[in-house]
């Protein structure tokens, strides 16, 4: 191999390494931006955001004007500040369970997000709105602790659950056992139930439906 094409290949190899260096780089950065954006602003619209990281570091024309951008951020720094840390940390905890939650096999949807799974089938008729259930149940937090328990199979009118349970149980037949994980807006919201649930808390079920009554 002649010094001349050595030379070059070694100068290729060199700008090849760079330029991996490079793209690993740029989208390490861009993980990191990426999960704290996650995590303080949720439904931040990503095109806009590559819109303005690409302008801004071209050096091309803005769509906004300098004092727009400015009063945008200062109201989000102060909508930030506002905001209690402690619930801000709950809804984020509450965020990463549900995806994490949806993302097991043989999970489903609900409406309002409510998931389930199938543990036992059912063959009996669904529940109507304004009927009434027997069903026996668990109840758990996202860490897996009891916090409730029926000891037998318990009566509920079908429209003093929570709103989980009312979807839920709306689509089971009699005779099922679902696993449902439901967030906290179908269930005790940014208020909690007293000392029992705290706010922003998912709740989980082993639910069976026993019997249905209008």
């Amino acid at each position: 191999m002649s010094r001349c094409f050595f030379l070059l290949f070694f100068l290729l190899a060199t700008s090849v390494h760079a330029e991996e260096n490079q793209h690993d780089l740029a989208y390490s950065l861009g993980v990191k931006l990426g999960q704290r954006l996650r995590e303080e602003v949720p439904d931040l619209q990503l095109q806009a955001l590559l819109d303005g990281l690409r302008q801004a570091y071209r050096g091309e024309p803005l769509q906004l004007d300098a004092k727009r951008m400015e009063q945008l951020l200062a109201d989000h720094e102060a909508k930030q500040a506002a905001a209690p840390r402690d619930d801000q940390k709950a809804v984020q905890a509450e965020t990463r369970f549900m995806v994490n939650e949806k993302a097991k096999a043989g999970v489903h949807e609900l409406a309002g997000g409510v998931l389930y799974s199938e543990l036992l089938r059912g063959q009996g008729k669904k529940p109507s709105a304004n009927g009434r259930v027997r069903v026996k149940y668990v109840g758990r937090f996202a860490d897996g602790s009891v916090f409730d328990e029926s000891a037998t199979p318990t009566w509920f009118k079908l429209d003093s659950v929570i709103t989980g349970w009312r979807i839920a149980l709306q689509e089971m037949p009699v005779g099922s056992k679902w696993r449902l994980v439901i967030p906290s807006a179908q269930a005790y919201g940014a208020e909690g139930a007293g000392d029992l649930i705290a706010p922003y808390s998912p709740l989980v079920f082993e639910l069976e439906l026993v019997e249905a009554a209008d």
